[in-house]
C-alpha cells in the first residue's frame, strides 16, 4: 500500500541542501515542506496574490533581490515582507550568496518564519532543490524482496521467505555488483516514468543468510560493493518449481508488476536444484538492457521462424 508523505523536515532538506540558517532561533525541526514545488515571488512583491499557492518555498534570486533594493525604500520593502510572511509559508531561501537584511530577519522572526541561503546559482539550485523535494515527498511503499544493481540496471528480486533470493543477491556481490537493499525494500515513485529503491537505514548494507546470519557487505567486500540507491528497471519473482506449470519459453510477451501504479518488467522464475540463480538473474538483467537498446532476441527468433516459413523451410 502506498504511503503519500505528510511532508518533509525542513531540517533535513536544509542539511541535504547545505543550506545556512539565517534564522537560527526558529527550530526546523518544527517546519514542514508539503509541496514538492517553489516559486519565485516577482508578482507578490508586487502585490499580486491570486493564485497564490502559500505551501511553496520562496525562491529569492539576483533579479528579486535587486528589484527590493533598487526599487523600493526600506519602509515599502518592510511592507512587503510583512504581507508576503503573513501567509505562514514553509521557508524562504536567498541564491547567490545574498545577505538577508535586517528588516527582513526581524518581520521573519516575528512572524516565525525560517530565511535560509545558498552561495549556489538560483536556476542549478532550484532544479536540484525541485528533484529533491519530489524524492522527499514521494509516494512510498515497502515490498519485502532484495534490490541490486546489476550493470547498471535496478534488478527487485522478490520471492517467499527461505526461497533464496539474499543468497542470490550475496553471489550477484561476489560477481561484482552492487547491493542496494537486502529484506525490505524502501520504493518511492519520484516521477511517471521512476521508481526509486533504497534500504531502511537499519539494516543498509546488511545481508541475513539463513544458519549464518547477519553479515555487512560494505565491510566484507569493500564499499564498492554497495549502493545507496538504485532505479528499479526489473523485477525478478521467485517461485518453487512445479511439473504442471507453464513457464514463458520464448519471452516474447512480457508480464508487469504493479508497484505504485508503474509498471515494471517481471519475469516468474522457477527454482530448481542445480540452477545457478546468480547467473540467470544477471542474464536477466542483461536481456532487458538489450531491450532497452532496441534489440530482442526472442522476436529475432520469431522473425527468422517467419521468413524461414516464407521461403519454403529451405533456410
Amino acid at each position: 500500500m502506498a504511503i503519500v508523505q505528510e511532508g518533509a523536515l525542513l531540517s533535513d532538506i536544509a542539511e541535504k541542501m547545505q543550506l545556512k540558517n539565517y534564522t537560527p532561533e526558529i527550530d526546523l525541526t518544527e517546519c514542514r515542506v508539503r509541496v514538492p514545488d517553489i516559486n519565485r515571488p516577482a508578482l507578490q512583491l508586487n502585490g499580486f496574490y491570486d493564485h497564490f499557492d502559500k505551501n511553496r518555498i520562496q525562491l529569492i534570486g539576483m533579479v528579486e533581490y535587486a528589484y527590493l533594493h533598487s526599487n523600493k525604500t526600506p519602509e515599502e520593502r518592510i511592507e512587503i515582507y510583512q504581507k508576503l510572511f503573513a501567509y505562514k509559508l514553509p521557508c524562504m531561501i536567498i541564491c547567490r550568496g545574498l545577505e538577508p537584511e535586517d528588516a527582513l530577519l526581524k518581520v521573519a522572526r516575528e512572524c516565525n518564519m525560517p530565511i535560509l541561503g545558498t552561495k549556489r546559482a538560483t536556476s542549478e539550485f532550484e532544479a536540484e532543490l525541485i528533484y529533491t523535494l519530489n524524492a522527499e515527498l514521494a509516494p512510498t511503499t515497502t515490498i519485502h524482496g532484495v534490490l541490486v544493481d546489476v550493470y547498471g540496471e535496478g534488478l527487485l528480486i522478490t520471492g517467499e521467505s527461505g526461497i533464496g533470493k539474499s543468497e542470490a543477491a550475496l553471489e550477484l556481490v561476489r560477481r561484482g555488483h552492487r547491493l542496494v537493499a537486502d529484506d525490505v525494500v524502501e520504493i518511492r515513485r519520484i516521477n511517471d516514468h521512476t521508481l526509486m529503491g533504497s534500504s531502511p537505514a537499519i539494516t543498509k548494507h546488511l545481508i541475513e543468510l539463513r544458519g549464518i546470519g547477519i553479515i555487512d557487505v560494505k565491510s566484507l567486500y569493500g564499499v564498492e560493493c554497495v549502493k545507496d540507491n538504485q532505479q528499479i528497471d526489473l523485477v525478478i519473482k521467485l517461485e518453487d518449481w512445479h511439473r504442471d506449470t507453464e513457464y514463458d519459453r520464448l519471452g516474447l510477451e512480457d508480464e508487469y508488476m504493479d508497484i505504485l501504479g508503474h509498471d515494471v518488467v517481471c519475469h516468474s522464475l522457477p527454482i530448481r536444484p542445480g540452477r545457478n540463480l546468480a547467473i540467470i538473474c544477471e542474464t536477466a538483467a542483461v536481456n532487458h538492457r538489450q531491450k532497452k537498446m532496441g534489440y530482442n532476441a526472442a522476436a529475432e527468433l520469431y522473425r527468422r521462424v517467419q521468413d524461414n516459413i516464407a521461403g519454403g523451410g529451405d533456410k
